[in-house]
């Protein structure tokens, strides 16, 4: 799955098991299963996302899915958003040691970045928030036509279901749960995606990227 990036794959998991461990990122009861729940559940998805996309991974954590997605996709451009300050300093020093030239750690909520944040065509997540949290975080980020990609279990569909309206007043034109991992892992990793139109967040979400890039252009001339 990893390639020639495996002995990175190596690392990054030692890392999880013992400074992620240590610094509360990840509970010590699923260290004897990172390979198949964590990194290999999260590398899968990579199976669903476009060539040469900008990618941000939304709430990474401990950078789940962002750092396994960037282990095995190095032509994607991806941004790890994460709000708490021992997460983000602990993927700083992954993205580092890992020498992962094209991943950024942002500190900050998706509410927050929305206009100094650089619009993305994919927005990923993993464990985060139920779907209709989820998608009024992620989908303002995206860019016109683009997509969310989220790991979910087995409630997907009915996540789905209970999310529609909102994600209706999100801009969202389609929805669908795809299966990855085929050969890989057991049981196949759960996506939902989530597909936008022309509006990504709606027309409230547009004026608020407009404000807050006017705001960010009057303070860099400042």
């Amino acid at each position: 799955m990893f390639g020639e990036l495996f002995p990175e794959a190596v690392r990054y998991a030692e890392l999880l098991a013992d400074a992620g461990v240590k610094r509360g990122l990840i509970g010590p009861r699923e260290v004897p299963r990172l390979w198949e729940r964590h990194l290999l559940n999260c590398a899968v998805l990579s199976e669903v996302v476009p060539e040469g996309v900008t990618v941000c991974d939304v709430g990474s954590g401990a950078g789940l899915p962002g750092i396994p997605l960037a282990l095995v996709r190095p032509d994607l451009k991806i941004t790890l958003l994460e709000p708490l300050l021992r997460r983000t300093n602990f993927l700083q020093e992954v993205v580092e040691l890992l020498g992962l030239d094209h991943v950024t750690v942002v500190r900050g909520r998706a509410e927050e970045v929305l206009g100094t944040l650089q619009p993305v065509q994919v927005v990923t997540a993993r464990a985060v928030a139920p779907l209709d949290r989820l998608a009024g975080w992620g989908v303002p980020l995206l860019k016109p036509y683009g997509e969310m990609l989220a790991l979910k279990g087995d409630t997907a569909e009915e996540e789905i279901a209970g999310a529609r309206a909102a994600l209706g007043k999100l801009g969202v034109v389609e929805t669908e749960v795809l299966h990855v991992g085929e050969g890989v892992v057991d049981p196949l990793s759960t996506v939902v995606r989530v597909v936008v139109g022309e509006s990504p967040g709606g027309v409230r979400f547009a004026a608020k990227r407009a404000k807050a890039a006017r705001t960010g252009r009057t303070r860099r001339r400042r």
